[in-house]
């Protein structure tokens, strides 16, 4: 594909488009308005009409992600042997995780991807978090009695969304549908906010205990609560902050013995071990993958869902016969 270049197509939004002989590649960054910040975290709005499908493998991230989709459908699945069930969806929001999912798509796709703090998704989505950790879901298939309205408007809101003719009205649009749904929604206990702010500043460092006693709660009173308003207990929290905090450290060129110091593993294998289960590959495995060239027309990279981050590999097509560096973690799982 041709060179692309960044431009404002207004205050606080830069898009990138990429034409050439492989089809079409947009990408539209956007901070949200500040009265939503910092729980609703970014937006990156995108828009694929390539030749060939394409197959990425998402790590997890310390974020709740709403895709509000006005394309065609996303296929989600687990690595080979996952409990996981795989869907096919248009519209998707994902709680978090400690497992890596792959996502597939026939080489067009558009949508708006909302990234959300745990808390703020709690408040936003009107919904316990423990019902969209370690999951994939249609947002309008979730929610009964009182929220089911708010779930209704979310495929709503993704038709309009793929009606307007711009991304800067499609984010201002969104900042007016988010702050409305942040006035009606359960407010988040200020005492998760502060716990998950000592978790993120410990980048998942932090002891259960410690946190617990900064807030005055129990151990677990906070346990509980955890699952409710972020969706996962501390611990499996912290464990998704501390692989986060060590894929930033070995992509700034950090060894793995000195990463795995700095991030709290026990020793090289214990980061080695907790990489693999988390992402499906080793630290020195996924830094190959990042860094290899893409095959002929599979067109241009993927953008992080975090600015400044690897948190997705773009897959090959798997040859017949061949082994691709994921073939022997996927039968594994």
């Amino acid at each position: 594909m041709s060179a692309g270049r960044w431009y404002a197509a207004r205050t606080h939004t830069a898009v990138r488009s990429l034409h050439g002989p492989d089809g079409l590649w947009e990408v539209a960054l956007a901070r949200p308005h500040p009265r939503l910040r910092p729980g609703v975290i970014s937006y990156r709005g995108f828009r694929l009409a390539l030749g060939t499908p394409r197959r990425r493998l998402e790590v997890p991230i310390g974020a709740v992600t709403l895709l509000l989709g006005f394309g065609d459908r996303l296929r989600i699945r687990g690595l080979t042997g996952s409990a996981r069930p795989p869907v096919s969806l248009v519209s998707v929001v994902s709680g978090l995780t400690t497992r890596p999912v792959i996502g597939e798509h026939d080489g067009r796709l558009a949508g708006v991807e909302v990234l959300l703090t745990p808390w703020a998704s709690f408040t936003l989505l009107a919904t316990e978090q423990h019902e969209l950790a370690e999951r994939a879901l249609d947002p309008d298939a979730l929610g009964t009695g009182a929220g089911r309205g708010r779930w209704d408007r979310v495929g709503d809101l993704a038709s309009a969304l793929g009606s307007l003719p711009r991304w800067s009205d499609r984010f201002g649009f969104l900042d007016d549908a988010l702050t409305r749904w942040s006035d009606d929604g359960p407010q988040c206990s200020p005492r998760i906010v502060r716990a998950w702010d000592a978790l993120v500043r410990s980048r998942g460092r932090a002891s259960v205990a410690r946190i617990a006693e900064e807030v005055g709660w129990s151990v677990r009173q906070l346990e509980n609560r955890f699952r409710e308003q972020i969706g996962v207990g501390p611990k499996a929290a912290g464990r998704i902050l501390r692989l986060q905090h060590a894929r930033r450290l070995l992509a700034a060129g950090r060894g793995q013995a000195e990463t795995a110091a700095l991030c709290g593993f026990y020793d090289q294998a214990h980061l080695s071990g907790e990489f693999k289960a988390m992402t499906g590959c080793t630290p020195r495995r996924f830094a190959l993958a990042g860094a290899a060239p893409l095959p002929a027309h599979s067109g241009p990279p993927s953008a992080a869902r975090l600015a400044g981050e690897q948190t997705s590999l773009v897959l090959a097509p798997r040859p017949p016969g061949q082994r691709t560096v994921f073939a022997k973690a996927e039968r594994r799982r």
